[in-house]
Order: C-alpha cells, then structure tokens, then sequence
C-alpha cells in the first residue's frame, strides 16, 4: 500500500524553459532540501518515486511516494545527493520539468513547473497534457 508523501501543486509554463534536454527531471535547491529532510532517518528508502494517476476535475495529478527499490521501467533522477525515481506512466508527462518546492504562509507544497501541460484546474492540482 502506497502513502502520499506530500502534496504538489501543478503550473503550466507560459514560456519554454532551457531545462538541458538529457534531464527528465530538475529539481531546484529548495525541492532538494525538502527531499533530504523528508528522507532524513528512512535509511530503509532510496528516494521519493513521482507517479500519475487519474484524478481532479482535469485528468491528471501528481503522486510522491516513499521508494525502496528502483523497478525495471522506472527513470532515476539523482541530484545533489537525493534520487527521484519516475514511474514509467509519468515519464512523458514530467519530460523538461522543474520540481521546486515552495513554503508560504498558508501552504508548503512541491510545484511541478511543466512546459508540457495545456491545462489545469483551478486549484493547480490536476492538469492536461
């Protein structure tokens, strides 16, 4: 049984970003950090795992999960000395993305800012691709 991590938040970039083409994935240094304290103590896992599933009023949403293994299709992502692993259904999805994480007064979330989307719903937490 899988527990949810943390929640996430979904942006659709009006503009292209120059994220290098190689990287499935670009985590900021704030999402970084979030990542080595969410992981701090849990010597039994390897990193967080992104998934997508089916849900929202537009489709799409994010998963985080805790990961102890790489499976065969999955993308590995390491950066800074934290491993983000991408399950195999969200890997076209998250292609040029930039994970970053964001603390405000009323909310501390991951954000996904994501060339690839065409929408959202209002509340940022699904989207289209």
């Amino acid at each position: 049984m899988s527990r949810i991590v943390a929640a996430a938040t979904v942006r659709a970039l009006k503009s292209k970003r120059t994220i290098p083409s190689r990287a499935a994935l670009v985590l900021t240094p704030s999402a970084v950090d979030k990542i080595k304290k969410i992981l701090d103590g849990k010597s039994e896992y390897i990193g967080l795992k992104i998934g997508v599933k089916q849900r929202g009023c537009n489709g799409l949403s994010y998963t985080l999960d805790y990961v102890k293994e790489k499976g065969k299709l999955d993308e590995e992502v390491i950066q800074d000395g934290v491993r983000v692993l991408i399950d195999a259904k969200a890997q076209l999805t998250l292609l040029g993305t930039e994970m970053d994480y964001v603390e405000t007064k009323l909310a501390s979330e991951f954000v996904f800012n994501n060339p690839n989307i065409k929408g959202t719903c209002g509340c940022g937490e699904s989207f289209t691709v």
